[in-house]
């Protein structure tokens, strides 16, 4: 390694250190949680529309005026994305200024955020820095060396991905610090609905050309070189008509999106005899006593409100958590209901959803050897009156398409009478581990880290790679991170902000300044 250009890499960081943590903590201050379309001064000729609301467009504005403020260009369109840009330029052997660059190196990450959901220790959108001895445990690592900065950093969007965002906007400006002009213009692309819908980023490539190469930084080092494909469906079952008689299930619902483990349930069932609530409320106390649920139950008017709490966790890595949507079935699957397709709805769940995250019992299990097994999370879960749905999200392995596991999930779903609304297809991507890129990045992060144990990477979460040709997820995940993103207390560690900003300052060096 040329320790010359990594120590002004370095010095140049440090000597931002504290705004980069400041513009971080403003950052996570706007709670950029993407919603419905917002339209200002509507029917005068100063009409704007905000696609994806206020917040998120507070924070994107707020991004562009810092890139302004650095000396970087920058483009808004239509207010659905935009980017912040380092032009590049073509120098002869003189040094002299000969043309501007052609080629474009991109950085794509994103402003939006999920929910805060519960459990947090803290305000999750006022950043708040654990020093170690605060934080325990979770600060060894960032402790572990007194050249690095040690404490955590908690708050929504401090690892997905506002952190990483901040960490490749002060890697810019570290090239630009250090005296260095690039050959290829960099372009950090701001993508402003990520966790929803991607309409954004596909408005934003229709009016604005891709960049030849790049990375995303809203992923795991050392490299991705592959993404599984994701599904986002739902399983929908009309329900027969109400009786007055028995018991019946007003209503369930569960979780807040399908790429996260759905952390709360609550179903409030109703009878004219109240003795039958007896044995419910029984069996939830002895569930809590064992330590099956966390469940709870109450009178609300004639009705009894059932509810339980799971822990939340990432659609992709559905295992880290426990789905309360899937407990509260459990919990309902003695009970009957005075509608026959209330009880086989719970019935079906059961037995081909339960608590497993790799659809064996839906008859899609499927896998393959770059990629492993597929994995599925139910979401969202939704019953009234009328209808049951469950909004489910797969990631499937990376040799198959999603036809396949609509197929495979077809006789089980048939025989409960449910149908698929389809809502949203990835494709799966995947690079050889020996792409140029790929090594690359390999040797950045090796260089960076001693790590020569770690290897690319298949993941089941899905990245804005998917959206370009040539772009790969490369960090900021590293493979010590305690990852909570989707989760309450989602944190940083100062050491982990630093080393991300030098392996991105590096990565745009070698890729965009030398030769």
């Amino acid at each position: 390694m040329d320790n010359e250009y990594i120590s002004k890499l370095e010095a140049a960081i440090d000597h931002n250190w504290e705004e980069q943590i400041a513009t971080l903590g403003d950052m996570v201050a706007i709670p950029s949680v993407a919603g419905e379309a917002v339209t200002l001064q509507p029917g005068t000729p100063d009409e704007e529309v905000l696609p994806f609301g206020k917040e998120v467009h507070r924070v994107f504005s707020y991004a562009l005026q810092k890139g302004h403020e650095m000396g970087f260009e920058t483009q808004n369109v239509d207010n659905y994305g935009g980017h912040i840009e380092m032009p590049g330029e073509i120098l002869n052997e003189e040094g002299e200024l000969i043309g501007t660059a052609e080629e474009t190196m991109g950085i794509v990450g994103h402003l939006d955020v999920v929910p805060a959901g519960d459990g947090w220790s803290q305000d999750p959108f006022e950043m708040t820095l654990k020093l170690p001895t605060e934080a325990g445990a979770e600060s060894a690592e960032a402790a572990k060396s007194g050249d690095e900065p040690a404490g955590v950093l908690l708050g929504r969007g401090v690892l997905d991905d506002k952190g990483p965002v901040v960490a490749s906007l002060y890697a810019m400006k570290a090239i630009k610090d250090a005296g260095y002009t690039p050959r290829a213009n960099v372009r950090l692309i701001l993508g402003l609905d990520e966790e929803t819908a991607w309409n954004g980023m596909h408005y934003y490539l229709d009016k604005v050309k891709q960049p030849d190469f790049g990375f995303t930084p809203d992923g795991d080092f050392p490299v991705i070189h592959g993404e599984k494909g994701i599904l986002v469906f739902q399983l929908a079952k009309k329900l027969g008509r109400t009786s007055t008689e028995g018991l019946a299930l007003r209503s369930l619902t569960g979780g807040m999106a399908a790429n996260m483990v759905a952390d709360n349930a609550r179903a409030v069932v109703l009878s004219k005899d109240r003795k039958v609530y007896e044995p419910i409320r029984d069996k939830a106390a002895r569930w809590k006593d064992e330590g099956r649920a966390e469940i709870s139950t109450k009178i609300v008017g004639k009705s009894l409100e059932i509810k339980v709490k799971g822990r939340p966790a990432h659609g992709s890595t559905p295992e880290k958590g426990v789905n309360a949507v899937s407990l509260l079935m459990r919990f309902l699957e003695d009970v009957s209901f005075n509608v026959d397709e209330v009880n086989d709805f719970i019935a079906f769940y059961n037995a081909h959803l339960g608590m497993e995250t790799d659809g064996t019992s839906l008859g899609c299990s499927f896998e393959d050897k770059p990629s492993g097994k597929l994995v599925l999370n139910v979401g969202v879960a939704a019953v009234d009156q009328k209808t049951a749905t469950l909004t489910v999200n797969i990631r499937y392995p990376v040799t198959m398409d999603g036809q396949q596991i609509y197929d495979a999930m077809r006789p089980v779903l048939n025989k409960y009478d449910i149908g698929v609304v389809k809502i949203k297809e990835q494709q799966p991507i995947y690079k050889q581990a020996d792409d140029p890129m790929i090594r690359t990045m390999m040797d950045i992060y090796q260089a960076h880290t001693g790590d020569e144990a770690s290897q690319p990477l298949v993941i089941g979460g899905g990245t804005y790679s998917r959206a370009f040709d040539n772009v790969v997820a490369f960090g900021a995940c590293f493979p010590w991170t305690n990852d909570k993103m989707h989760q309450a207390d989602e944190e940083l560690t100062l050491a982990d902000f630093r080393k991300m900003t030098l392996i991105f300052a590096d990565a745009i060096y070698r890729l965009a300044v030398a030769e």
